[in-house]
């Protein structure tokens, strides 16, 4: 059965209720005691808006720039790994709503897809997100196939030098590759939807991996540094992203090594527990890289209005992830797409309330301090 919802925190809900209880807390959870997490949204949420009226707002724009592109939205598909232990097919569903929206799909090195076959699904929409882990042998491997495969735009994650305990993820005893004892057996026999698909479709594996190297998902990606950054640059030529960044001195760093934007993120809460929200990081991100530079943002993005405080505040671009896949947990493809809809029209709405019919006119003078 698949649920209605009119909010992220509607399809959250009805997400939980669909899915087995190790998969929910697999995408829900975070790190520590997930306090950064919470306050990602909590932050976002205290941030007022300045609304202004007698504007003629009959014809909103929402297309926005970015890399030379004109995108139909002002927001996107974040990269997240496997993501069709969220619902079967997720990945395919996200290929899908990127081309049919105009909006720009990342796809992760732990994708359940792979880089050929997202390609072939979204075309130009798609960004590969890349991590370096066991070898940079294996990481240039992708980037080769990435290139080969017509990736124009490459996002290189910096900030999961080893990944974080996820508390939730322990208790309920999840692992990649997933490991079924009667605690998870249990789980699924009482979410025979999701079961009974995955069956049919067969258990999500981490599809970027080589046949010849056993995925190690808790293995350090610590050897990613300045140097590395140095020898990407160098070897790959389309667009270049660095995603994870939270300090300014980094994000100046980075732009000053010919790398093509900065990615604000800390990881939707999910790698440091006692890092700042990103929204607290993003305008002291704008003001040390200067007005011109390429920011992208994610963490903590629960509505359009939200999507609309961090353009005011120095973003160019917003991904969201886990709204997606609370969607899709919720309500597959269509769920997903529903939740294109809802979020476009918050963002509509505010924009009206706002007097700003142009998504393009968004800035810091929206908010009020």
């Amino acid at each position: 059965m698949t649920h209605k919802f009119f909010t992220v925190s509607d399809a959250r809900i009805a997400a939980r209720r669909r899915m087995p209880k190790i998969m929910f807390d697999y995408i829900d959870g975070a790190a520590g005691s997930e306090i950064a997490n919470t306050q990602n949204i909590d932050q976002l949420d205290q941030i007022r808006l300045q609304p202004r009226v007698l504007v003629n707002t009959e014809n909103p724009v929402l297309t926005k720039t970015l890399f030379n592109r004109k995108w139909n939205l002002p927001f996107g598909i974040a990269p997240m790994g496997m993501c069709d232990l969220t619902w079967p097919g997720a990945d395919k569903m996200l290929a899908a709503a990127a081309v049919k929206h105009n909006i720009p799909l990342g796809l992760s090195t732990m994708a359940s897809s792979n880089i050929e076959d997202t390609f072939q699904r979204a075309g130009d929409k798609a960004w590969f997100q890349l991590y370096v882990g066991q070898s940079e042998e294996i990481a240039y491997d992708m980037v080769n196939r990435a290139e080969a495969a017509g990736y124009d735009t490459l996002i290189l994650t910096v900030d999961v030098p080893i990944v974080a305990p996820r508390p939730r993820e322990q208790r309920n005893g999840f692992q990649a590759p997933l490991k079924i004892g009667p605690k998870q057996f249990f789980d699924f026999a009482t979410h025979p939807q999701w079961s009974i698909k995955t069956l049919i479709t067969g258990v999500p594996k981490i599809a970027n991996n080589d046949n010849n190297t056993k995925f190690v998902r808790n293995e350090s990606r610590g050897k990613v540094d300045w140097q590395f950054l140095e020898r990407l640059r160098k070897r790959w030529q389309g667009k270049l992203i660095v995603k994870g960044v939270l300090s300014p001195e980094d994000a100046v760093r980075i732009r000053d090594s010919d790398v093509d934007g900065v990615y604000v993120s800390n990881h939707g809460g999910r790698q440091l527990d006692s890092a700042p929200a990103a929204i607290q990081m993003l305008p002291l991100i704008r003001d040390a890289v200067g007005s011109d530079y390429p920011i992208l943002f994610d963490s903590g993005i629960r509505n359009g209005e939200a999507i609309v405080k961090a353009l005011a505040l120095g973003a160019d671009f917003v991904l969201l992830g886990r709204p997606f896949l609370y969607a899709m947990g919720a309500g597959g493809d269509t769920g997903l797409n529903t939740m294109i809809d809802i979020l476009s029209n918050q963002i509509e709405g505010t924009l009206a309330q706002l007097g700003r019919p142009d998504i393009n006119d968004i800035n810091s003078d929206v908010i009020i301090w």
